[in-house]
């Protein structure tokens, strides 16, 4: 009988490392086995995560009331990318033997293979695990050692439940899938590929975040900043207008300042700025409602724009 704590593959069946394109990925393990981690070597459109459909029918990824509906829209998005025979993957612990055997129905049902991909993290590591997680993402640990034990004990019959290849997540390379992949989108990014790149718009997902992006843009001619490149976000009424300084300290430091009102003489219609470093910076920024930043610098009543 093998350990409760952990999966001693190689006493029960041979070493299978194949994993066709396409076919229905079916992850089995408990939570905090590190599921999520081998899940994000596929794309992201490849995987059908439980706790994201969580999020998306209820907005909380650990409402375990919501997994009814959770599993309901799951099943609808797995059918149509199985009846495309879109490789797919299911992330979820899968510990139950009723709800693989649904899974392997519905891709047999497609004409798909499916794989059994075990993720046999010790349960003390999973147990462990949960102290990290969001108040609302963790597992009692009774419930993560029942997960853990059930899927010891099907390991070894997993076969005769209809899986075409059980698969030991530690027998496999997935890290080259992982860096093909964020290798090519840096070079999307750069323009590496051929294409156009984000340009100087790297700059701005840099410091202000990717969510920026589509509302940025660059004011060619802009005369406000010393000669400094003037950028703007705008969303409806809802207007920032920012400068970007590049190694003014000589330290190779980049930041934006964005445009405020003067905080020496409520009459200055004089340019003041206030540094900008986050995307965190510029919601405090829009959200103040107590006066100008103690930090911001008029260009009339400061002598240099940095003291």
């Amino acid at each position: 009988m093998p350990s409760n704590d952990a999966l001693n593959a190689h006493q029960f069946l041979p070493v299978d490392t194949t994993i066709p394109d396409p076919s229905l990925v079916i992850m089995i393990g408990a939570a905090g086995a590190g599921k999520s981690t081998w899940a994000s070597t596929w794309p992201d459109t490849q995987v059908l995560e439980l706790d994201r459909f969580r999020a998306l029918v209820s907005d909380d990824p650990g409402c375990q009331e919501a997994t009814g509906d959770a599993v309901f829209a799951l099943q609808a998005v797995l059918e149509a990318r199985l009846s495309r025979r879109k490789m797919t993957i299911v992330d979820s612990t899968n510990c139950d033997q009723k709800v693989r055997a649904d899974l392997i129905a519905t891709a047999r049902l497609h004409g798909m293979s499916t794989v059994a991909l075990v993720i046999g993290t010790p349960a003390s590591v999973c147990v462990d695990r949960q102290k990290s997680r969001p108040a609302n993402r963790r597992v009692p640990e009774a419930i993560v050692r029942d997960q853990h034990a059930a899927m010891v004990d099907a390991f070894a019959r997993l076969p005769a439940e209809g899986f075409d290849h059980v698969v030991v997540a530690e027998n496999i390379h997935r890290l080259e899938a992982l860096l093909q992949r964020a290798s090519d989108t840096r070079r999307a990014d750069l323009g590496w590929d051929s294409g156009d790149g984000l340009g100087d718009l790297l700059l701005v997902r840099r410091v202000l975040g990717t969510e920026i992006l589509p509302l940025w843009r660059w004011r060619v001619g802009a005369d406000l900043a010393d000669g400094d490149r003037v950028g703007e976000i705008r969303l409806g009424p809802d207007r920032m207008i920012l400068a970007l300084r590049v190694d003014v300290d000589g330290e190779g430091d980049i930041w934006f300042d964005l445009l405020v009102a003067c905080p020496y003489d409520d009459d200055c219609d004089a340019p003041a700025w206030q540094a900008v470093h986050s995307v965190s910076d510029l919601l405090a920024a829009h959200t103040n409602s107590t006066g100008s930043h103690p930090d911001a610098v008029c260009t009339v009543h400061t002598d240099a724009l940095r003291p």
